[in-house]
């Protein structure tokens, strides 16, 4: 075939911009399989309902081109999803919605080898907190009431919570050693079923979020005698903050998404910018403010500093509590 110059140079220009092209479209990640979401907890509790509406939201909006598919690992109070995030055949399809316990477990248990500072930090989407509950028939109305009755009671006085040496567990250690109380502490592998267990008085309290124990507030079963934050919800403006009561303790719980260790750069900015869009939309705006969750969106390093930081924090509670040495 004869080819002119003119032709020459017309098929030279796009040869470069096919080949220039090549490597954009090799560095872009898109998911090519569904995409394992994994939960540290149970069934019905924060992080669960968080990452199901969470997964909602991505398949209503069409946000990912492959499904989102959420799975419970709820054992060892989260060591199970930990060692799954570890061994993960496919990091880069491979994402958790994680609590406390994403610091705390590995602390506690050392023989996992697990390093959080591994995980790709996909995106904060809040800080949850925690309220104190009762049920209405214990005719407890006040946080002076609450601690008369479990001071009088002894280890008689039972309070749930999701999962051993966990967030719930660290806040009835403070209040234990911190008011002279006795109270006998039962882990349950979720939120949900804590909020259900008080609300059929097997257990005499619990520290649930607000989400996990909403509907039986809203039924009037259970009743927030104090929150464990720096100010009062909007959510509940009657309900005193521990630092009204006279202590000196706020305690909150990341909701982040993670992803696994080894995940490549190119597949953690795909899930930043994925969730970040989950974060700006209206129902995860609504979720945040009806459910008092609190904080921004934070990722990259200064989600990893955030990281750091807790990390240290729980260290410090764990060994003042003589979880860890």
């Amino acid at each position: 075939m004869f080819i002119t110059k003119r032709n020459f140079c017309a098929l030279a220009a796009a040869a470069t911009i096919a080949l220039t092209s090549v490597p954009a479209a090799v560095q872009a990640f898109e998911p090519t399989k569904p995409i394992d979401f994994v939960i540290m907890a149970g069934k019905g509790g924060g992080a669960d309902k968080m990452a199901r509406l969470m997964q909602s939201i991505i398949e209503q909006e069409g946000l990912s081109a492959r499904p989102v598919v959420p799975t419970n690992k709820s054992g060892g109070s989260g060591a199970e999803a930990l060692v799954h995030m570890k061994s993960a055949s496919d990091p880069d399809h491979t994402i958790m919605v994680t609590l406390n316990s994403f610091f705390t477990t590995p602390l506690r248990q050392p023989g996992l080898d697990v390093d959080i500072m591994q995980f790709a930090p996909v995106g904060r989407m809040a800080e949850d907190t925690f309220l104190l509950w009762v049920h209405k028939d214990e005719g407890i109305t006040s946080f002076d009431q609450y601690l008369e009755q479990a001071k009088s009671r002894g280890s008689d006085w039972v309070m749930g919570g999701t999962g051993k040496n966990s967030e719930d567990n660290i806040i009835t250690d403070f209040l234990n050693s911190n008011y002279g109380l006795e109270m006998k502490y039962i882990p349950y592998k979720g939120g949900g079923e804590v909020a259900k267990q008080v609300a059929g008085r097997q257990i005499t309290s619990s520290v649930n979020n607000p989400s996990e124990a909403l509907g039986f507030f809203e039924s009037g079963d259970l009743i927030p005698l104090v929150a464990f934050t720096d100010e009062r919800l909007p959510m509940f403006p009657d309900v005193p903050t521990l630092k009204e009561a006279g202590g000196d303790f706020s305690y909150f719980m990341q909701r982040a998404v993670v992803g696994a260790p080894g995940m490549s750069d190119d597949a953690a900015a795909y899930y930043t910018d994925l969730f970040t869009k989950v974060y700006e939309s209206a129902a995860w705006q609504e979720y945040k403010s009806s459910k008092s969750l609190m904080g921004d969106f934070m990722a990259g390093s200064d989600l990893k500093a955030y990281w750091d930081t807790q990390r240290t924090r729980h260290t410090e509670i764990l060994k003042a509590s003589g979880a860890i040495n």
